[in-house]
């Protein structure tokens, strides 16, 4: 008896050493199918699967197997992605909870509720977009600024981490970056005068390895020491500027291994009112690629020098190959799509993904940067009586041609599958100075739709040519993400469908309606001999608190919380 109990704990303890996340099994994500270790499917985030059991032939056999309710009075603003491992789904959900679910029925196996304190100022809902897996360990962060770490098997806490003062308007909501043994996040706050950093810990205990601020005149730091300053202080911000200057990099990152760069996309700088700090205000609305060893910019580019229209930069920075170069892509919020030598920066491509962008008349390639339409800057104040400035209709409205929902690519295709979104707004610049804690804008706004028969957009692109080889319109903003497979794009709407249409001609094969708008991408993965999709349901995000005259246009959508998940009935 005591032998055969003796073997059963040494049984235990093996399963639970061997069901551990490691470097490599995160490094294979996008390539293994019977898992999902990373947000993006893969570091890369292109968001493609190879599984094709779900296909143009068998996906009106879709069907919903379980369906799961965060429950409580939380239900808004759900954007996150679902991890899944080892028979154990995670997903995280507004307010700052995660669950582990069974894959296969939905059962709850553990709940974790941070506890929240009075005060915390998230500028763009209560919500969070993702986990983090590593060893035994799913971590994610909360809306007072702090990373978590839980036992994937219990919920219990492990390790807790403060990343910054929530009181100074640091938040946290986006899934944290993992990649060659170290975690990686960024932080968000830009709308109340924080300083953007992308921080690098190590995920076992939390203990922070190196730390690189997206403003420059700031130090960064390397194993406690000094580790240069970012950029060259008062280069590009004027006198006291750079102390306050935003540009958070509250999306997250991605991560390429052939290049040992992680990218990350830098937010608005504050204020919002452009004519207080003249100049490109460096880093903010750019993409950053940061060698993960030292902690120090590799390169650098910016999509919106002297931002004055809220265009963050922040959207995603995908890698592929293309005519025999790794190179970048990403759909900025400005209304134009980027492609960049992923290894050096450089600019190969920008066009307009959208049909109105007011802001530039186009991206000069050969000097990387827009040439502007200064007649469309919203004015200074201080010209005229010093309390409103000249305003301006602007394209795309502030909320982005494509905002936080992440777009998906298939190298099967060579198209980029983007949500984007048709709306314009009226803008203008008022006097502003820095309070701790305040919101640090200088800028009024009304946003306002463009078009009357649709806001979204998914629309197939061509990043060679920027040609539009497909498009399906839908009456409100899309919000949510994209997911591809060999034949079909996977994409969810605010009046809550989960749609599949055919990669090749968008022709919309399937739909299911959730019950409350999608505003989070899809994934896929197999377990035995069935492919499985998950999304999460839950209408929310910034689009109702800030999107104006939009906003009344969707204000009959329901809120929810709950995750769906589906696969072929045989």
């Amino acid at each position: 008896m005591k032998r055969k109990l003796l073997t059963a704990l040494i049984m235990t303890a093996m399963a639970h050493v061997s069901a551990q996340v490691t470097d490599k099994m995160i490094a294979d994500d996008a390539a293994t199918t019977g898992d999902v270790l990373s947000w993006g499917l893969g570091s890369q985030g292109q968001r493609f699967s190879n599984l094709n059991d779900v296909n143009l032939k068998t996906v009106s056999r879709l069907v919903p197997v379980w369906s799961m309710s965060f429950g409580g009075e939380k239900q808004r603003g759900q954007e996150a992605q679902p991890l899944v491992y080892n028979g154990k789904m995670f997903v995280t959900a507004s307010y700052s909870r995660i669950f582990a679910l069974d894959v296969k029925t939905g059962e709850k196996l553990w709940k974790y509720e941070h506890r929240l304190p009075e005060g915390i100022m998230p500028c763009c809902d209560v919500i969070n977009r993702g986990a983090a897996l590593y060893g035994n360990l799913v971590i994610f962060g909360t809306l007072d600024a702090q990373l978590i770490a839980l036992d994937q098997n219990t919920g219990k806490v492990v390790w807790r981490e403060k990343i910054d003062d929530y009181s100074a308007g640091y938040s946290y909501s986006a899934a944290p970056l993992v990649a060659e043994g170290l975690l990686i996040t960024g932080l968000s706050g830009g709308e109340f005068g924080v300083v953007g950093r992308v921080e690098a810990r190590d995920p076992k205990t939390g203990k922070m390895v190196w730390s690189r601020p997206t403003v420059e005149g700031h130090m960064g730091y390397l194993n406690g020491q000094e580790n240069g300053v970012t950029g060259t202080t008062n280069a590009s911000w004027p006198g006291d500027t750079w102390k306050t200057g935003g540009a958070t990099p509250w999306l997250g990152g991605t991560y390429d291994a052939k290049t040992g760069l992680a990218y990350f996309g830098t937010g608005n700088p504050g204020p919002w009112n452009s004519h207080v700090r003249k100049g490109d205000n460096l880093y903010s609305t750019s993409t950053v690629a940061i060698d993960v060893k030292t902690g120090k910019i590799a390169w650098h580019y910016q999509n919106t020098p002297n931002d004055g229209w809220d265009y963050d930069g922040v959207n995603e920075f995908i890698t592929f190959d293309m005519d025999g170069k790794r190179v970048g892509a990403k759909a900025d919020r400005n209304g134009f799509f980027y492609i960049n030598d992923a290894t050096n920066g450089k600019l190969l491509n920008a066009f307009p993904f959208v049909k109105k962008v007011t802001w530039a008349t186009s991206i000069d390639l050969k000097t990387g940067r827009p040439n502007f339409a200064e007649d469309n800057r919203p004015g200074d104040p201080t010209a005229g009586d010093g309390k409103k400035g000249k305003s301006v209709f602007a394209a795309p409205g502030f909320l982005g041609g494509k905002n936080q929902m992440p777009m998906a690519y298939s190298p099967k295709t060579g198209l980029f599958y983007v949500p984007t979104n048709e709306w314009g707004m009226d803008i203008w610049n008022e006097p502003i100075a820095y309070k701790k804690g305040a919101a640090f804008l200088g800028a009024g706004f009304t946003i306002k739709p463009l078009f009357d028969d649709h806001i979204g957009s998914l629309r197939a692109i061509d990043p060679k040519t920027g040609k539009v080889a497909w498009e399906v319109k839908n009456n409100a903003p899309l919000w949510g993400g994209v997911m591809t497979t060999p034949e079909l794009v996977f994409w969810g709407t605010p009046e809550g469908y989960l749609k599949a249409a055919d990669a090749k001609t968008g022709k919309v094969v399937w739909q299911f309606q959730t019950g409350s708008g999608i505003v989070a991408p899809p994934i896929t993965w197999k377990d035995g001999n069935d492919q499985y999709i998950s999304v999460v349901s839950g209408w929310g995000g910034a689009v109702p608190l800030w999107g104006g005259e939009v906003a009344k246009k969707v204000n009959l959508l329901e809120q929810g919380g709950s995750v769906w998940t589906f696969k072929l009935v045989k």
